[in-house]
């Protein structure tokens, strides 16, 4: 794969680049497209499987090309791991931005064994951290929802 594919791929079309909060920025983004492709089960698992399997190969090369272990402009990560966070979530804007705030808040606190997974080298490292995450995102929205109510 090519340097400039691989940057384009581990920077989720060069969002990775955006000066403030890139991170957010993806997980908006990857937001958009879960939410665009509610009606259809079987088009957001294909679409989130194509995302998470580059996401392990862009991101692994990225970090190669760039010297560095988990550079902050790779944001293909947060992608895969909100669309995680969203499925089978009600599409509703409450719902929804909760799921979102959320993602960020266990993305970025690392909550165990989300901290386990980060020192991992090359891609693993890079996306393992946002899966679990996601995952700790989609119980959590899930559980509430079942019996707090949404």
């Amino acid at each position: 794969m090519p340097d400039k594919l691989v940057k384009f791929i581990a920077t989720f079309c060069f969002i990775g680049y955006v000066p403030l909060a890139p991170g957010s920025a993806a997980s908006i983004a990857g937001g958009l497209i879960a939410i665009f492709l509610f009606p259809s089960l079987a088009i957001y698992v294909a679409v989130w499987l194509i995302i998470t399997i580059l996401g392990f190969i862009a991101s692994d090369r990225m970090e190669a090309i760039m010297g560095k272990k988990d550079p902050g402009c790779i944001v293909i990560d947060e992608v895969s791991g909100i669309m995680i966070s969203f499925f089978l979530l009600p599409p509703t804007t409450s719902v929804l931005i909760t799921a979102f705030f959320l993602f960020r808040a266990f993305d970025m606190f690392k909550i165990y064994p989300v901290n386990k997974f980060e020192p991992l080298k090359g891609g693993v490292g890079v996306m393992m951290d946002d899966i679990i995450a996601g995952i700790y995102t989609f119980i959590v929205m899930h559980l509430a929802l079942r019996f707090i109510g949404g």
